[in-house]
């Protein structure tokens, strides 16, 4: 009975003594460990700003866990990390400074847990200096610091931004949206079938010189009447197009010239419209268009 007494005495200062070791410890219980932690990611973003490669790998564990900005899945290992990194790193621009916003540590034994905000300052630039959320986790690897898992994204206001300012437009952009307007004109004459892919349920169409809107339905029927008829499209060309990004929706100011032939009658228009694009699913759908014709 004494034995017992003693091992259930030891074990009840055993467990005294881990869950003190493994009780909450605020940034002010280990400032030295906060200044650490800190300057190890000011280390991280200073790699970034240079493009220091061998930096930011050896700035993480090889077996780190956790999401950037441009990630859908789980990041894996060290290897894979660098792998989304590239995104970054390869940018045009790249990352100039930066500016915490807010920054707050948390201990678990050896573990840090680590949220802050930080302001982004872009290598060009931008109507707008990007925020990113971040949530670090670190462990104590001997006598330093290591970051073992992340969670990057944008701040919510970040998100906004993007929203309310335009979106610059490169070569590849411009002409995935340029196909996808040609798509749906040339659909519309010659192909009932692909045009009900690229119109979406909510459509709105308002052509030239026609008093009713139309809806999808209603889109759908008009074009299957002219193929009905024997209509065909003999011509058709944009000779100016602008376009606004906003995000993953795009304005298209479009003037055109059509030519079309129905019951031996070849018909010449031509006008301006004003064509919205929303992309969904990876793909470029027509939501809404106004025509007018003359110019």
């Amino acid at each position: 009975m004494k034995k017992l007494r003693c091992f259930l005495a030891l074990s009840c200062l055993s467990l005294t003594i881990l869950a003190d070791n493994l009780q909450l410890r605020t940034a002010e219980d280990r400032p030295q460990d906060v200044a650490a932690i800190r300057a190890h990611i000011d280390s991280i973003f200073q790699a970034y700003i240079r493009k220091d490669r061998d930096k930011i790998r050896a700035t993480h564990a090889r077996d780190w866990r956790g999401f950037l900005r441009p990630s859908r899945s789980i990041i894996k290992g060290i290897d894979a990390y660098m792998q989304a990194a590239e995104v970054a790193l390869s940018a045009p621009f790249g990352l100039a400074g930066y500016e915490f916003k807010e920054f707050d540590v948390e201990f678990h034994g050896d573990m840090g847990v680590v949220n802050y905000v930080a302001e982004l300052v872009p290598g060009r630039a931008l109507p707008f200096r990007p925020m990113i959320r971040v949530l670090d986790l670190y462990a104590l690897d001997g006598d330093h610091w290591i970051q073992v898992a992340s969670h990057t994204a944008p701040h919510p206001e970040t998100l906004a931004a993007r929203r309310q300012h335009p979106t610059a437009l490169n070569d590849r952009l411009r002409e995935e949206i340029l196909a996808a307007r040609e798509q749906v004109w040339r659909a519309w004459f010659e192909n009932r079938t692909e045009l009900g892919t690229v119109i979406p349920p909510e459509i709105v169409a308002i052509n030239a010189d026609a008093e009713a809107w139309q809806d999808r339905e209603q889109v759908l029927e008009a074009a299957a009447g002219f193929a009905a008829a024997g209509g065909k499209l003999l011509h058709l060309e944009f000779p100016h197009t602008e376009i606004q990004l906003y995000g993953d929706v795009a304005i298209l100011y479009t003037a055109y010239e059509m030519r079309t032939e129905s019951a031996g009658e070849i018909t010449t228009l031509s006008g301006r419209g004003t064509e919205i694009f929303v992309r969904r699913n990876g793909r470029w759908v027509n939501s809404g268009w106004h025509l007018d014709s003359g110019r």
